[in-house]
């Protein structure tokens, strides 16, 4: 997971803070994958995906199985975080998810990737990424 918001609209402005981040951190790709969600066919986003010339490519509807990773990713956040904790608020979920991404990236060995760690296995097949790609500016105009 390269970058994440919180949000109980379904407003595209947090997807594209997500998104901006996650290019300012870690570059452009070449493709970005997404559903076609209201937040991800918006202006607001496929404008931030164009304007870094990254090609869109989008599921089909009721297409699971084209995003099988992220989805595998969500069904365990709920189980081993969400279902596990009393979400009061949005400070508390906030804190849960954030507890439990920073340990899914950072601490937790995944078998596909051969024992290693999601932010070990990047680095190693991108030992230069993570500085400032696009000179240290945010790729949507504030």
């Amino acid at each position: 997971m390269l970058s994440w918001r919180l949000s109980n609209s379904m407003d595209a402005g947090f997807c594209s803070e997500a998104l901006n981040e996650a290019l300012f951190k870690y570059g452009r790709p070449e493709i970005f994958n997404t559903d076609q969600g209201s937040q991800f066919t918006s202006f607001e986003f496929t404008g931030v995906l164009k304007e870094a010339e990254i090609k869109i490519s989008m599921d089909g509807r009721g297409r699971y199985m084209d995003n099988i990773f992220i989805e595998r990713l969500w069904r365990s956040l709920k189980y081993e975080a969400v279902y596990l904790h009393e979400m009061t608020d949005g400070f508390v979920a906030r804190q849960v998810i954030d507890d439990w991404m920073t340990f899914y990236n950072g601490n937790r060995p995944h078998s596909f990737l051969d024992g290693k760690t999601p932010i070990e296995a990047y680095y190693e097949n991108n030992p230069h990424r993570g500085h400032a790609p696009y000179g240290g500016k945010n790729v949507l105009a504030a």
